[in-house]
């Protein structure tokens, strides 16, 4: 068990071997996808024979990914202090299992992956369009069998213990809900931070992953981050629980919606909820205390547009970073917005080889 004396920063999250490929445009058709979708290869028919197949036409690069695990990698990045970040998912006991392990730690993170006997480690193919944009089409297999039984282990309780700040993406609502709650609820309890980000529309939208979003979830979040369209998703679509009910459904203004999301009851009242939402070039908007900021983004040429992918995830890693640092909300987002910034320069979500500069 690595050191745990300096953790800052623990993320609970579906670990993915990324496949990633700058493909044509055709490919995207072949999956049934469109540049920006963030989908289950169930839904849309993937087989394992097409994540073969798409190996073999393009040249690919395989990266330690997943929503959570690409944020506490930034962060790590980020902070530049050892033993700042752990992380906490599920993979195979297989070879990527082990590729996976190995470059999470070559990249500074504590992992500690519960290991299925038998099923494979989950995989993400990443199919990257000539101009950067991206579609994400994920086989979540061993991610899909996080449990309790792990989190409860000596080893995890002492990191959870240790840690200050508690991070999941929203895909994890997919698969382990009493994990994350388990969460919220040792940092109600010790004031810690509970952070959660929406990750995908479709969290939004399908009834069970809302329900246990604005249920179980929501009342111990102390900061939600999300983006444009992921805040649309959540504004427009049908109320499922009994906290949304009356609050305004169906407008998609962001800076709307992030302002209800953060009036929403929290379980510990101590300090207010407060919601992040980016909207790439476009202004940061940040909800708390019924104030609603707007954060500029810096610029960036559109030549040095590499990949999106990441971009989200290496936001909140910068944010969390400085976070853990005390410091204020506009150092957070710009510190964000820094991360996002080295990362969509590279394809995929790879943590870069300088020091960070801010």
């Amino acid at each position: 068990m690595a050191d745990i004396s300096n953790l800052r920063v623990i993320g609970f999250g579906n670990p993915l071997l990324d496949i990633s490929a700058v493909v044509e445009d055709s490919e995207f058709e072949n999956w049934k996808l469109k540049p920006g979708d963030i989908v289950l290869a169930p839904d849309v028919g993937a087989t394992p024979e097409m994540y073969k197949a798409y190996m073999a036409k393009y040249p690919v690069e395989y990266i330690a990914g997943g929503a959570t695990q690409n944020t506490i990698r930034v962060c790590q990045w980020m902070t530049g202090a050892a033993g700042a970040t752990a992380y906490v998912g599920s993979t195979g006991s297989d070879e990527n299992g082990a590729m996976l392990e190995k470059c999470a730690r070559e990249d500074g993170v504590n992992v500690q992956y519960m290991k299925q006997p038998t099923t494979p480690t989950g995989t993400c193919a990443v199919l990257v369009s000539k101009t950067g944009e991206r579609a994400l089409c994920t086989s979540l297999g061993a991610a899909n069998e996080y449990n309790t039984s792990h989190y409860e282990t000596p080893a995890i309780q002492a990191m959870v213990n240790a840690a200050k700040i508690f991070y999941s993406a929203g895909f994890f609502i997919t698969v382990s809900v009493p994990t994350i709650v388990a969460n919220g609820k040792h940092c109600a309890a010790t004031g810690k931070t509970m952070c959660v980000n929406l990750s995908a529309p479709f969290i939004c939208e399908v009834p069970p992953f809302r329900m246990a979003l604005d249920n179980e979830i929501m009342p111990y979040v102390d900061i939600l981050f999300g983006n444009e369209t992921e805040a649309a998703s959540y504004g427009s679509g049908k109320s499922f629980g009994t906290p949304m009910e009356g609050w305004g459904c169906g407008t998609t203004d962001v800076g709307t919606i992030a302002l209800k999301i953060a009036a929403m009851p929290k379980a510990s009242g101590t300090r207010p909820r407060i919601v992040v939402f980016t909207q790439g070039k476009d202004p940061t908007l940040v909800a708390c205390g019924g104030v609603l900021h707007k954060f500029p983004v810096p610029p960036l040429a559109k030549e040095l547009l590499v990949d999106t992918n990441g971009a989200g995830d290496a936001f909140v890693g910068g944010f969390l970073a400085k976070l853990a640092c005390g410091c204020d909300l506009e150092t957070c987002v710009n510190a964000g917005n820094y991360a996002a910034r080295q990362i969509i320069q590279v394809a995929g979500c790879k943590i870069p080889s300088f020091a960070p500069a801010y």
